[in-house]
């Protein structure tokens, strides 16, 4: 496992392999959340140094990953795609609304914070040529217009490491999704050979 966007208020692991299974930490007054989690063995430690174990919440359906076990064993609510977390200063906003899938993305507008579990990524799979940050390939001829007109300093990503200092590099990622279709499938063969 490796710790990434440490940053105020946040953390993040990482687990070193090709999905790039990525979760999040984000602390406010002294509760901790945690997002889309992927156990390791410093896991309570690491949160209980950043504050009380609040909730495990899982912004896309299908990352049960091992939130439910992480939950349990802290003695916290397991959240599965909520609409809110009351409380917080946490704005969640729909992202994909489908039988099959279902997201939503955290924006804390004070940090200009935005964590997308799967809608927006930055390994390989996801990017098409050198873009730092892109839109999941199945909704690339679709991107999710909630995510407009944010302007991120920090984006946290499901699956790979977030993007810093960085504001435009969400909006240039939607915007550009569907004409960059042909570079991200002229990149696919490469992305799977290197999985």
């Amino acid at each position: 496992m490796k710790i990434v966007d440490e940053i105020a208020n946040a953390t993040g692991w990482i687990e070193e392999q090709p999905s790039a299974r990525t979760s999040h930490a984000l602390e406010f007054e002294g509760r901790v959340w945690l997002f889309d989690v992927v156990d390791w063995p410093d896991l309570d430690a690491r949160v209980r140094a950043l504050g009380e174990p609040a909730g495990v919440v899982q912004l896309l359906d299908r990352h049960r990953r091992d939130c439910a076990a992480v939950a349990q064993r802290l003695g916290v609510p397991h959240l599965v795609v909520p609409r809110q977390l009351p409380g917080t200063p946490f704005e969640l906003r729909p992202v994909v609304r489908f039988r099959w899938w279902r997201e939503v993305a955290l924006w804390w507008e004070e940090r200009r914070l935005l964590l997308v579990a799967d809608a927006i990524g930055t390994i390989p799979f996801f990017c098409a040529g050198e873009e730092p940050a892109g839109v999941h390939p199945f909704l690339r001829l679709w991107p999710p217009r909630s995510l407009r007109g944010l302007e991120p300093d920090h984006l946290l990503v499901g699956h790979g490491e977030g993007i810093h200092q960085h504001p435009a590099a969400l909006e240039s990622a939607l915007r550009t999704a569907r004409r960059r279709i042909p570079r991200w499938l002229v990149g696919l063969p490469r992305t799977i050979r290197g999985a």
